[in-house]
């Protein structure tokens, strides 16, 4: 029997990304089983460009857990799309690779009658990147077309320069180039968000990006988010995910999630902390339950069980987060041009590394 129990109180569809080892439906009892009220999978190999198609008894299995288990296949799940799918890549052989996969995944998503789509938007490069915005809306549009109604949600990313989606400007240029806006949409990492400059760390703050949000892309296009706290001080530039409170963003951020906005009680909200299993994300999903019942204008240094639990795992990440802002400070220090190379070395490293998942 699972050690942990999927809500059937909270206001909030908090989950995690769950392994397909041994079969794609198996991420579904995985979800169950860690207490998710919803969750993320990739759907095929993220190491390599093709997989096997699923059999008919595969996809079946899937559809049936998740009607038993109370999941709504159009809502609830939220696949990631492979890290090295570029749409945005000038290189047009490059580019069509990409297409083939990210639409081979689309096709899954349907087989399986998932309706919602997460993609790394790729970058630009070395080409002009108001034009690769153009071409990623183009392959879009044509995979839009090509398929029935799975709709696809855009990350924002924690980089800058030619990765597409460091800032919310990005976004909406694409968007605006979409042509059946009923199937596009965004997803938003906290990690990210924070990592590209974005404060919002302060109730205050946190408000103010959902207001830029709105203004600059529209709350009707946000359909997820990805929940991450950040090992890397804000504007780092860094894409590195750390458990709950264990980061820069702390506890106290975390609760305003779980608490302070109606707009976000009907989405997948995914966890993509470092985990070394499924119970740690199953402890992850029950502390943002149990921040759920925390009166959101609650005095939380008055808070005992909070205030513990708060400096517990900001101790535990102390010696992570110092590191991180000592590499931070020494970037500040280097020339332009060392930077951009050493932001692209990042990147990379931090592609093959997510890719091993």
């Amino acid at each position: 029997m699972s050690k942990f129990v999927k809500s059937a109180t909270s206001k909030y569809k908090f989950g995690a990304h769950m392994s397909t080892a041994g079969g794609v439906s198996n991420s579904v009892q995985h979800a169950y089983d860690t207490g998710c009220n919803s969750f993320a999978l990739f759907l095929k190999s993220p190491r390599k460009w093709v997989s096997p198609q699923y059999t008919p008894e595969e996809i079946e299995k899937f559809k049936k857990l998740v009607k038993e288990y109370n999941y709504d296949p159009l809502t609830d799940i939220l696949p990631h799309g492979q890290y090295f799918i570029n749409l945005a890549n000038p290189d047009e052989e490059k580019a069509l690779k990409s297409y083939d996969s990210f639409l081979d995944d689309l096709k899954r998503c349907e087989s399986l009658g998932i309706g919602l789509y997460n993609l790394h938007p790729g970058s630009s490069l070395k080409g002009d990147h108001p034009t690769q915005l153009k071409q990623l809306a183009s392959y879009l549009n044509k995979a839009i077309k090509e398929t029935e109604f799975v709709t696809i949600l855009l990350e924002n990313m924690a980089g800058t320069g030619n990765l597409v989606g460091s800032n919310l400007e990005d976004l909406n240029t694409v968007i605006d180039l979409i042509e059946d806006k009923s199937r596009i949409g965004v997803c938003v990492d906290t990690c990210h968000t924070f990592a590209a400059g974005y404060d919002i760390s302060t109730a205050e703050t946190f408000q103010q990006f959902w207001d830029d949000f709105d203004r600059i892309v529209g709350l009707k296009y946000l359909r997820a988010m990805h929940l991450n706290d950040s090992k890397a001080p804000m504007g780092a530039n860094r894409d590195l995910h750390e458990k709950l409170g264990e980061g820069y963003l702390t506890l106290k951020f975390f609760h305003l999630i779980a608490t302070r906005y109606k707009f976000l009680k009907k989405i997948p909200i995914v966890l993509e902390t470092p985990q070394d299993n499924d119970d740690g994300y199953g402890e992850e999903v029950d502390m943002l339950e149990w921040l759920e019942t925390i009166p959101a204008d609650s005095d939380l240094s008055k808070n005992d069980e909070f205030m513990e639990k708060y400096q517990t795992l900001q101790k535990n990440g102390a010696k992570s987060r110092k590191e991180q802002m000592a590499k931070f400070e020494t970037k500040k220090k280097k020339p332009a041009a060392t930077k951009r190379k050493a932001a692209g070395k990042d990147i990379i490293s931090q592609m093959a590394k997510k890719s091993k998942k």
